[in-house]
């Protein structure tokens, strides 16, 4: 899953993107609203963290911009104002969800997962492929009803190919989508990540390499 966070205070926007990336998720920053408007604009991004407070462009404007956009993201706001009016005020902008500060991590991250699970968004619960299954929410994976230790970027390939139901993932779009920004377009970490998930799933292959193209689940039975 990628996430945009769009946070000012440099030492929040450090602490909220080192707290979703441990749960396995792709974040990129933003610093105020006009380069996360200009971020979203690129990147198909299926929750963005938007602060409303901001300088500048303030996250109401923010809101207003990306659900203009032919994709849009599920919105959660975040604001240092937690009374009923505020929430009610950012809700009818057309954000998602609404989360006061100071808020837990853990929350966050459920409230993220919860949106990107709703209708039209990025995946279902669980997923299921013959006998392998992982569960979105709760990050997990079992083949044969038993556990697999996946790593999280090999969770987030397996759950993005798995997605896909069928349909060919390129290695761009599984770079884009698992991991962020700053990963090096020419890196063979997709490539790498593939064999080590592979050899987890064990046998009979589950993931099937489409040349030049990309992955794609093998059909059952």
């Amino acid at each position: 899953m990628r996430v945009l966070v769009i946070e000012d205070d440099a030492a929040l926007a450090d602490v909220l993107a080192r707290g979703l990336r441990q749960d396995g998720l792709a974040v990129d920053l933003a610093a105020d609203g006009e380069e996360g408007i200009e971020k979203a604009e690129i990147t198909p991004y299926d929750v963005v963290v938007l602060d409303r407070g901001l300088p500048g462009i303030s996250g109401d404007e923010v809101c207003t911009a990306l659900i203009a956009m032919e994709t849009t993201p599920r919105i959660i706001m975040l604001t240092a104002a937690g009374n009923v009016d505020a929430r009610i005020e950012g809700l009818s902008l057309g954000a998602d969800d609404y989360l006061p500060k100071p808020f837990v991590m853990a929350e966050l991250i459920a409230r993220i997962r919860a949106l990107a699970r709703r209708p039209n968004a990025a995946t279902p619960p669980q997923l299921v492929a013959g006998d392998l299954v992982i569960d979105v929410a709760k990050h997990t994976a079992t083949r044969n009803g038993q556990p697999l230790s996946l790593t999280r970027k090999e969770f987030g390939v397996l759950e993005t190919i798995m997605a896909g139901q069928g349909k060919v993932v390129s290695s761009e779009e599984l770079l884009e989508r698992v991991w962020d920004e700053e990963a090096d377009p020419f890196t063979n970490a997709v490539r790498i990540t593939v064999m080590t998930l592979r050899r987890k799933l064990g046998e009979p292959p589950l993931i099937e390499t489409v040349i030049g193209v990309g992955y794609r689940m093998m059909e059952s039975g």
